[in-house]
């Protein structure tokens, strides 16, 4: 394959997508703590001192959701007048409207039990058609592709930088882009890092030597940067306006830094303000799980699953596995091994992964996989001996 550059990035949680990401997982999670059957479908917009939350709902219980905003975008960080988006000032406008009856007849009862098929885990249809994938590769601990892996860690290390102090002038809005040089499927190197991270009005020379001193330097594998690694911080030269008053922000709308950075496929869906009976969320979740899995078994060194559902259908229309020619069997035995461990009926992936319960939030920001500081249920590694044992 020769030697090849692949980039991914991430975002802060105070970049305006990222807030609106993490306004719809809170509103969710309140909702899931109180009512786990709740079914919720919750996106958010947010502009210069405004935040519309609307979506569809059903749920037994009541949730203040302009407090809940005003305290998500004070934990983010906008709480000053200057910054031109401020929790104490901002209006919040609901506009809640209950699930749809014809959506819920599908979910209620899957067709399969419709038309009488007994079994477990065929009370729950899927909520909508459509296809999600999972991934993972040995490229990391964590199973993640390493350009994004190293962007997440990028914004993680920016965000906490500002709120320990350690470099006090920073503003919440703030994003990282890795680029990584492999050769063949290996990385070798990191070929260039960009950060924007916005501010106070400070001095530039001195942001960028903090940047790089406090931020990329402890990050950054020492061994991966050479004398030709490029590094940017603040190209433009300047970001004190930034957040919703720089750029309107929208649920949904960094599905890539959600997930694998385009290292893998991706379906389309975004993950954020849904409940388990999502599909986008609640399959790519169970994908994700499986594929790591396959890795960590030792039956690839890559592994991509997909997945497709109908609307009100139970079981997967298509269940596909690619191992990109990496796999230690043929394609075909390691799809029969992941179908005989992991049922990716809508109902059993949330019993199997109990995503019934206020989890969403943590995932919002800095991705929802390879998160090892987060005991997420799809990041485990409890089928690795169930498929080694299939493939027997």
């Amino acid at each position: 394959m020769g030697k090849r550059l692949f980039t991914s990035e991430s975002v802060t949680e105070g970049h305006p997508d990222k807030l609106c990401d993490c306004i719809s997982d809170a509103v969710l999670d309140e909702m899931l703590g109180n009512d786990p059957y709740s079914r919720v479908a919750c996106e958010c917009a947010a502009t210069t001192g405004l935040v519309l939350v609307m979506g569809e709902v059903t749920t037994e219980c009541y949730v203040d959701i302009p407090n809940l905003v005003r305290n998500v975008v004070n934990e983010i960080g906008y709480n000053k007048p200057e910054y031109g988006f401020d929790a104490n000032t901002l209006a919040v406008i609901t506009a809640i409207n209950g699930q749809s009856p014809d959506i819920a007849l599908g979910v209620d009862h899957a067709l399969e039990q419709k038309n009488g098929e007994a079994g477990d885990n065929l009370g729950t249809g899927a909520g909508d058609q459509g296809m999600m994938f999972g991934f993972a590769c040995d490229e990391t601990d964590n199973y993640m592709p390493l350009p994004i892996d190293l962007a997440h860690e990028l914004t993680k290390k920016l965000t906490a930088v500002r709120k320990s102090g350690e470099i006090a002038y920073l503003r919440p809005d703030g994003k990282s882009q890795v680029t990584i040089e492999y050769d063949g499927d290996r990385p070798v190197r990191v070929d260039t890092v960009v950060i924007s991270a916005q501010h106070d009005d400070v001095d530039m020379a001195m942001l960028r030597r903090d940047v790089e001193e406090k931020v990329i330097r402890p990050i950054v594998p020492k061994e991966l940067i050479d004398e030709k690694t490029k590094i940017y911080v603040n190209p433009t030269g300047r970001f004190v306006i930034g957040g919703p008053t720089g750029d309107s922000g929208l649920t949904g709308r960094k599905i890539i830094v959600d997930t694998y950075g385009g290292y893998a496929r991706h379906g389309g869906g975004c993950f954020s303000g849904k409940d388990p009976t999502k599909v986008d969320r609640s399959a790519a979740y169970m994908a994700r799980y499986a594929a790591k899995n396959v890795v960590a078994a030792g039956l690839a060194k890559k592994c991509e699953i997909q997945l497709a559902y109908a609307i009100g259908v139970a079981r997967p229309v298509s269940i596909c596995v690619d191992t990109f020619g990496t796999g230690v069997l043929r394609e075909e035995d390691i799809e029969r091994a992941v179908l005989d461990t992991f049922d990716f009926r809508p109902a059993a992936i949330i019993a199997q992964l109990d995503l019934r319960r206020p989890i969403y939030r943590q995932t919002a920001a800095y991705g929802h996989f390879g998160r090892m500081e987060l005991d997420l249920p799809w990041e485990r590694l409890d089928r690795v001996d169930a498929l080694k044992k299939a493939v027997r």
